[in-house]
């Protein structure tokens, strides 16, 4: 018998300062008594736009203005599976109330954390704690180049930073994971290690980043759930040993040409879509990528963009 899929249309409701309403579940109801973003069953001949406008009046008793995809999620639950549709509500109408009496808060994105969610919801909560962008560090000439590099991205905006130094030692890539971090907390920026599980078990860093090769070493999650994991992914297959090891993100590449590798085949925007596609996790798209890419990615089903030299060299 086929699994019935129930298609939702999900609102991450902004506040003008940032904060993120959630709801209640009633007791008495599927996953009920826990938090969740609101939304409801998109029905028989509806557009997504449509099911969400008319599920968070009929919740909120707001009329939604202005939204951007966040990320699409199939979840399955032992007794159903859901394939939820989220976008970012970035401006509205009205106060938002409980309308069938149901709870609701204003949380920042941190307190998210805090809140018991389904468990369909954790790639959503991920989704709205990273940003859009994310530096790859990239070439530098000396200790001092790397830290006023690092900082000029930083006061310019970069809030998730991944360390790539791939010809360092692992007690170089260590020194320099210390300078960065301590830079980075600064900003409140996040600061992700690509390097071994080992060598990360030592290292000042908020999450670890396999690459390809080390990502196909592993048949579990290697770090915990405190820390992020992140992996870098090229086709479908390397995409499902991301998902099989419990990744809570993905740069997947090259989408476009670059500089480095001019010549490598690139996947372009129609296939890096079909690859985001019910992957589940944020996907930054990486390769030839700048600021204006960012609305692109996000068009096409990305968290936004993974790069070093707009991000790096300028």
């Amino acid at each position: 018998m086929a699994v019935k899929i129930v298609h939702v249309a999900v609102g991450a409701i902004v506040s003008p300062d940032g904060k993120i309403l959630i709801a209640r579940r009633a007791a008495d109801v599927h996953q009920g008594g826990l938090w969740e973003f609101p939304g409801g069953k998109v029905d028989a001949g509806e557009t997504i736009h449509q099911a969400l406008q008319r599920e968070l009046y009929e919740e909120l008793d707001i009329q939604v203005e202005q939204t951007e995809p966040l990320i699409q999620i199939r979840h399955d639950y032992v007794d159903k599976s859901v394939f939820l549709d989220v976008y970012k509500v970035l401006a509205f109408s009205g106060e938002p109330r409980g309308v069938e009496g149901q709870p609701v808060r204003w949380v920042t994105v941190p307190e998210l954390s805090d809140y018991p969610f389904p468990a369909a919801n954790k790639p959503i909560i991920t989704a709205l704690q990273l940003p859009d962008s994310l530096l790859i560090t990239g070439e530098f000439d000396s200790h001092a180049d790397f830290l006023f590099r690092l900082q000029r991205a930083l006061q310019r905006g970069i809030r998730l930073v991944q360390l790539r130094c791939p010809s360092a030692l692992p007690e170089q890539f260590r020194g320099l994971a210390q300078l960065a971090k301590t830079l980075c907390e600064q900003y409140q920026a996040t600061l992700l290690c690509n390097t071994t599980r080992d060598n990360f078990s030592r290292c000042a860093g908020d999450g670890l980043h396999l690459n390809s090769h080390e990502l196909r070493t592993y048949e579990s999650r290697p770090i915990d759930d405190s820390k992020l994991l992140g992996a870098s992914c090229h086709n479908a297959e390397e995409i499902q040993q991301a998902l099989r090891i419990d990744v809570d993100y993905i740069c997947l590449s090259p989408v476009a040409p670059t500089s480095s590798h001019p010549n490598a085949a690139v996947l372009g925007w129609e296939k890096f879509a079909e690859l985001v596609q019910n992957t589940g996790v944020p996907v930054f798209a990486l390769g030839g990528m700048d600021g204006d890419d960012i609305k692109i990615a996000k068009a096409h089903g990305g968290q936004g963009i993974a790069a070093i030299s707009c991000f790096w060299n300028e």
